[in-house]
């Protein structure tokens, strides 16, 4: 038995014995030796010549694959095909390298293996159909990785520039409240997105589209889902350099995982927002009917404010259980910002606004700022509408069950006769900055025939 050494390279224990630590060292000696003798050139010209040709297509050959390693974007866009408006699509790029061109953690699937991981988009794992695709559940034969598979219609451009924009946005923004997108593929005309799987689906699917047996989401669920779903705005709105505007906020696009964290997904219609001087940037109007700023919805001047708006428009349908629009119901209710514009003004309305699946388990004073929240980022002006940060904050509050027993103490607590006094002065002069207040803070767009026309996605 030969005899036993510790030796260290780099930082490593490493047990050798000592015969074959000797051969070991022979042989990275003749390594060197030769990688020597290649990198000196032959004395004879013309093999000179054959090595510097072939050590010139060696180092073309490397910078090729670092170039396609550091930046799969160039390579994505220089490499797919559009059908029409490629200039529109590469300017497109343009505006959304300006976030970055860092390494991307993409993966690049071949279709035979997003095809094997989905049993040949099999109908029984379909999860979802969209405007653009479908969603399949997959899991990959290489690490038994269960993932969302979203594979885009193939007819269209509008098909092309959603996985586009998508790979590109989904590349560059990172953040906990953002769905993660592990990889593409853009195997002849196929557009596929691999995302990480959310086992709970969707806000729309515990929210609006409740089975009789499931259990409806509870109202710190829900506001937890909420405050989720608006810190991934925040970090759009002010993380993000340049920001982006989301542009597509409605309750199908907040996936929930087994936590109930909300992730927003399908990035498809994101759009860099104004930077500079510029409060606005104009584009042509797209977006789901119902969801839509006003402002945006006539004019087509995008701003972070449309984000807001479409954000209290879903908060909306989380505290009412109605959609934002149903044709089933009465007309003057169909309209969900419309039915609830007059009740915005009447407190003592508030409870009926309430989901009756909520069976009045909610705390009242929460129950009352969250239509707060809800009435100030539905504000027709823009101007007014709150910052998505301070929308965050209100949120964390309601969303933490604690501070209902602060509440509740708070209320029980015994107010001396010159508090009560107080208390009855200062209600007088609410009561009078409510009335001249209502016209402004609680005036809404009834513009139903200009909604009508908006370009629905």
């Amino acid at each position: 038995m030969g005899l036993i050494s510790y030796t260290t390279k780099k930082s490593k224990g490493v047990i050798d014995c000592l015969c074959c630590t000797k051969s070991a060292n022979e042989e990275n000696a003749a390594k060197a030796e030769e990688s020597r003798r290649k990198q000196k050139p032959p004395s004879d010209e013309n093999k000179k010549k054959t090595w510097r040709k072939r050590k010139w297509k060696r180092w073309w050959r490397k910078k090729q694959q670092q170039q396609k390693k550091a930046n799969h974007l160039a390579s994505l866009v220089s490499t797919m095909s559009f059908r029409s408006d490629s200039g529109k699509h590469r300017k497109a790029v343009e505006e959304i390298l300006c976030i970055g061109s860092d390494n991307i953690a993409a993966h690049v699937y071949t279709f035979r293996e997003l095809a094997a991981a989905t049993q040949n988009f099999n109908s029984e794992n379909l999860l979802g159909e969209g405007g653009f695709g479908r969603v399949y559940k997959g899991e990959l034969k290489d690490t038994n990785e269960i993932v969302a598979v979203k594979q885009l219609d193939r007819n269209g451009f509008q098909g092309n520039r959603e996985f586009l924009v998508e790979v590109l946005m989904l590349s560059l923004l990172h953040h906990p409240n953002l769905v993660k997108l592990l990889g593409y593929c853009a195997d002849g005309d196929q557009r596929i997105l691999v995302y990480e799987y959310m086992p709970l689906g969707s806000l729309e699917d515990h929210l609006l589209d409740v089975s009789a047996d499931a259990k409806p989401l509870e109202w710190h669920t829900r506001m937890k889902i909420a405050a989720g779903a608006a810190k991934g705005l925040q970090y759009l709105h002010e993380t993000a350099n340049p920001p982006v505007i989301y542009r597509d906020f409605k309750a199908s696009n907040i996936l929930i995982d087994e936590d109930y964290n909300a992730k927003l997904s399908d990035f498809g219609l994101a759009k860099i927002g104004p930077v500079g001087d510029k409060n606005h940037v104009s584009t042509r109007v797209m977006g789901t009917y119902g969801y839509c700023a006003p402002e945006y919805a006539l004019t087509g001047q995008l701003t972070k404010m449309s984000d807001v708006y479409s954000f209290g428009v879903v908060f909306l349908e989380m505290v009412t259980g109605r959609r934002a629009i149903d044709t089933t119901k009465p007309t003057p209710e169909q309209h969900l910002v419309h039915w609830a514009e007059p009740l915005f003004k009447d407190k003592s309305k508030f409870v009926a606004m309430a989901d009756p699946f909520l069976e009045g388990k909610y705390p009242m004073k929460g129950l009352y700022q969250a239509l707060a929240v809800a009435a100030m980022c539905l504000q027709e002006e823009a101007s007014i509408r709150p910052l998505i940060s301070d929308v965050v904050v209100a949120l964390e509050h309601l969303a933490d069950p604690k501070n209902d027993d602060i509440d509740r103490a708070e209320q029980s607590a015994p107010i001396s006769s010159s508090e009560v006094a107080q208390e009855t002065a200062g209600e007088g002069n609410k009561e009078v900055l409510d009335s001249t207040s209502d016209q402004e803070s609680y005036s809404f767009s009834s513009r139903e025939k200009e909604l009508n026309e908006l370009d629905v996605v």
